[in-house]
């Protein structure tokens, strides 16, 4: 997921944050309720955001669906662009685009 850090807030792309989908999968419509729930800001047109309070939480939230592999790495991974450094709290989870 594309992600930057603007004035302490992380934001997630808003294409690549996950769809809820009435009837679907299930791990990825619990998926979106758990990254929703933790996020400060969320929007059908704009990039989410996230308090550096939530970050630890965030972190291992990816972790663990990550580890489920029910979920793609691209889906569970923070791609920052090279030139932004990443947040210690966040390095398991993040990688360069």
């Amino acid at each position: 997921m594309r992600a930057r850090i603007e004035n302490q807030i992380l934001l997630i792309h808003q294409e690549d944050v996950p769809q809820y989908k009435k009837g679907g999968s299930v791990v990825r419509n619990s998926y979106f309720w758990a990254l929703k729930a933790i996020a400060a800001y969320t929007s059908r047109s704009g990039d989410w955001e996230y308090d550096p309070d939530v970050w630890v939480a965030l972190q291992r939230m990816l972790l663990s669906f990550a580890e489920s592999s029910y979920l793609g790495i691209r889906e569970t991974q923070l791609e920052f662009s090279p030139d932004q450094e990443i947040p210690s709290v966040l390095k398991p989870i993040a990688t360069w685009e």
